[in-house]
């Protein structure tokens, strides 16, 4: 039984409904050990609790718990917890605050009440015991000890697990983080909106000039904030506003429009192979570990390969970002072929029934030409030794730098195809209208954003959301 039909059981409801809709603080990395230049670099993965992964025997033994003991008077017995389980409202952030009552910090209680919430909910043994594992070892690693350390992460790592990201609890965290991430960009794009409507009554040539103005002082550049005007202007002739104020519902509607994104087939053959591509220094390697970290508790096995072999130090980060995230590792020497080291872990993936492999590439731009040899080399091999491979090209940008993510989105699907965006660094900067324009001028979809350093802090994104937090309106749930 999947969990979240489990869930649904255990209080009982009928079938599961269909609705859809943290912070690692910035991290040193420790130096990895040392390895010989000519040898495969790997790391062990780990179990993970998702019930769809129907044979765990090939996981690594997780290290069983000791009892733990009671530690205070307040302590519930098991099955006092288990009804005041039952008795929480049926979701993940109350089962949580349940779990967590009089817990300050981790140790043999905090252990002991996971397993028993995810045995409640028809966890196998060890599926929990293998995520309580993780989630202890990783803790460690962070040396986090205070329960307000590491909460968040916690809920993020259990509502994947548990299949639980799109309800509602969790859309209106996302949708908080969305809000506060845009507030640089919505204070100054919010502030000159305002004034326009106050300075226009009815919709005329000056007042489409001045909005026109807006949104390229709002980071939309010339021709995506001359496209959306036009935009307005039919939108507002078919649905016959003619007052300013009404324009503000019709701006909404339109930046949600923009990012919707038409379904498509998405079944792949495994490995599924995602080449991931981007200048230096718009967070690829970070973004490739929180993917990893989330098909992790999602229960695939995952590996990364470092075809990025320009930079000695590229090649250790990412080792250290696999080992976090309990992602497959492989590599060779820096200045080896590029082209060489996506081809071996496309051999070695295959071979070692991966899930999904992610291969991180050079963001050098010295020239196009290269840029283009190299990236082609790699698809090239890819697809020879998995048939169909890549199956998503990923660009990688950075919010902060405005203009140029659009330069940059031109340049990569010139010069490798692009499939999707990942927008990243969208907390903090006022420059996040180029996430309007970069969908407007290029069609294509942004299926991540980031929103701050922590593995949580990569999360999909949702247009509608998007739009309501740009606009300062309340979340879809609330409205």
């Amino acid at each position: 039984m999947g969990f979240f039909s489990a869930i649904k059981k255990m209080f009982g409801g009928g079938e599961p409904s269909k609705e859809t809709g943290k912070e690692i603080p910035s991290e040193r990395p420790s130096a990895p050990s040392e390895q010989p230049s000519d040898v495969t670099l790997e790391t062990d993965s780990r179990t993970s609790i998702q019930a769809s992964v129907p044979d765990l025997s090939t996981s690594a033994a997780a290290t069983p718990l000791p009892a733990a003991q009671p530690t205070d008077a307040k302590d519930d017995s098991d099955a006092d917890l288990t009804l005041r389980l039952r008795e929480a409202e049926p979701r993940l952030s109350a089962w949580l605050a349940v779990i967590l009552e009089d817990v300050e910090e981790a140790g043999e209680l905090l252990w002991r009440r996971l397993l028993l919430l995810l045995r409640s909910l028809d966890a196998p043994q060890d599926e929990a015991q293998a995520f309580v594992d993780e989630f202890r070892d990783w803790l460690e690693r962070m040396e986090y000890r205070q329960v307000e350390e590491f909460r968040s992460e916690l809920q993020y790592r259990l509502a994947l697990a548990l299949d639980l990201e799109d309800e509602e609890d969790e859309r209106s965290r996302l949708f908080v983080k969305i809000s506060n991430g845009l507030s640089r960009t919505r204070e100054q794009f919010t502030r000159g909106l305002e004034a326009l409507f106050a300075g226009h009554g009815e919709l005329d040539d000056a007042f489409w000039e001045e909005m026109e103005e807006l949104f390229i002082m709002a980071d939309l550049g010339y021709e995506a904030a001359l496209e959306l005007v036009e935009r307005l202007k039919e939108r507002a002739r078919k649905e016959k506003v003619t007052e300013t104020v009404g324009v503000r519902k019709l701006l909404m509607d339109e930046v949600e429009e923009i990012f919707r994104v038409p379904r498509h087939i998405v079944a792949v053959n495994p490995p599924e192979v995602i080449l991931m591509i981007g200048v230096n220094g718009v967070g690829k390697t970070t973004t490739i570990a929180k993917l990893a970290h989330r098909d992790r508790m999602q229960g695939k096995k995952v590996m990364i390969a470092a075809a990025d072999t320009f930079r000695a130090a590229a090649i250790e980060q990412l080792q250290v970002w696999a080992e976090r995230a309990g992602a497959l590792f492989h590599a060779r020497a820096a200045g080896s072929d590029p082209a060489s080291v996506a081809y071996e872990a496309m051999d070695r993936a295959v071979r070692e029934r991966v899930d999904v492999l992610y291969v991180d590439t050079a963001g050098r731009l010295q020239t196009k030409v290269n840029l283009m040899e190299e990236l082609s080399k790699i698809r090239h091999v890819l697809g020879k030794k998995h048939e169909g491979a890549p199956h998503r090209s990923v660009l990688v940008i950075d919010a902060t730098t405005g203009q140029n993510a659009l330069s940059q989105t031109r340049l990569f699907k010139e010069a490798a195809g692009v499939d999707e965006l990942i927008l990243t660094k969208l907390d903090g900067t006022a420059k996040g209208g180029v996430a309007i324009a970069v969908a407007m001028q290029y069609h294509l979809p942004i299926t991540y954003v980031g929103l701050g350093e922590k593995m949580e802090d990569l999360r999909p994104f949702d247009g509608g959301d998007y739009a309501r937090a740009l606009l300062g309106q309340n979340s879809q749930s609330e409205a």
